[in-house]
């Protein structure tokens, strides 16, 4: 199993009830991809770098996960698409 980073940017518009559910969302889709989560680091709001969709802050989440090689794309497929997630990082294979 290798050990994986995922960044995620969540709209600053967004409840916390809907946060959770999007987050939540996210870890159903490492474990659904035979992946398993090890941390959640939630750095809270932030000015984003540059503007996306009009939005210029977020609440950036950092997920720790542990998974195979195919795990990472898998997921990264599935984030991209729902409507909360306003902007994913990369997946990084951590050292």
């Amino acid at each position: 199993m290798n050990k994986y980073e995922l960044a995620v940017v969540l709209s600053a518009k967004l409840e916390d009830d809907e946060r959770t559910a999007a987050l939540e969302k996210v870890k159903g889709y490492i474990t659904r991809f035979g992946g398993t989560v090890t941390d959640v680091d939630e750095w809270g709001k932030k000015k984003l770098a540059y503007e996306i969709q009009k939005m210029k802050e977020g609440f950036y989440y950092f997920i720790h996960f542990e998974g195979d090689s195919n795990c990472p794309n898998e997921v990264e497929a599935q984030v991209c698409d729902p409507l909360p997630l306003r902007k994913t990082g990369r997946l990084i294979k951590k050292v």
